[in-house]
């Protein structure tokens, strides 16, 4: 029996793949990265096509459901490719995908790492990743951590929506009245990353930064854990290798 063309193409034509498919995902990425719809001539200058060349892609792509073109002209993203993303979001696990990360994290930076999760009772650490150096403590698997006090639980107050965070918020930060908490909020995520310097556990320092979801919700919090005080500093590798995975894992730009 003959073997297929694709069988017959050599590992490199392969490894090529299609470059009009290619061509089609770059259209399809700058509609969804505009979040409105697009002219033919801005679309083509941004995928790098001539008009006349990007609209025979676009003429595909309606016909196939992926993209719509609205009674302007322009071009948005259609009901197929609501679909698949719908059906590409509900197959993604947040969780175990950092938790798989989490040993290269702690091996890259040689820190301790756990990866936490909201619970009945807080912020509860569900993974305990130990590094080469030894780290003396009486935190693990289990333990519930303060909201205000630990880098893990500055982390989910500024990412769970306020009803989940509900008793332990009004239990631990009761003087902090509303505004001043939604100040709070809007100044943790603009660092992402947040961090302990003991307040907790004496001798402890710790950065924490959010797993989240594509409605920008805390699924869980990463942190790394050290007894050295240069670790939380803002130029330190450890922040931003911290910083650098936890939004590849939730897929976050901001």
């Amino acid at each position: 029996m003959d073997a297929s063309p694709i069988e017959q193409a050599t590992a490199p034509e392969r490894r090529r793949g299609v470059q009009s498919a290619e061509v089609a995902v770059a259209v399809l990425r700058k509609l969804a990265e505009a979040g409105a719809p697009l002219g033919l001539n801005t679309l083509a200058t941004q995928v790098g096509l001539a008009p006349a060349k990007a609209h025979r892609y676009l003429v595909s792509l309606v016909a196939s459901g992926m993209v719509v073109q609205r009674n302007s002209g322009a071009y948005d993203l259609g009901p197929l490719a609501a679909r698949i993303g719908t059906a590409a979001l509900a197959r993604v696990d947040y969780l175990n995908r950092a938790g798989d990360a989490l040993p290269g994290l702690v091996e890259q930076t040689g820190l301790t790492g756990m990866l936490s999760v909201w619970g009945a009772y807080g912020a509860t650490v569900v993974r305990w990743e130990k590094a080469s150096a030894q780290l003396i403590t009486a935190l693990g698997v289990g333990s519930v951590l303060p909201l205000t006090r630990s880098a893990t639980g500055l982390a989910f107050m500024a990412w769970l929506p306020e009803r989940l965070l509900g008793e332990a918020n009004a239990r631990e930060a009761p003087e902090l009245a509303a505004p001043e908490l939604a100040r709070l909020r809007v100044r943790l995520r603009k660092e992402f990353v947040t961090e302990a310097s003991g307040s907790f556990i004496p001798g402890l320092y710790a950065l924490a930064a959010p797993v989240l979801n594509a409605q920008r919700i805390a699924e869980g919090v990463i942190t790394l854990v050290a007894t050295d005080p240069t670790v939380i500093h803002a130029d330190a590798p450890a922040r931003h290798a911290l910083d650098r995975a936890a939004r590849e894992i939730g897929g976050y730009d901001g």
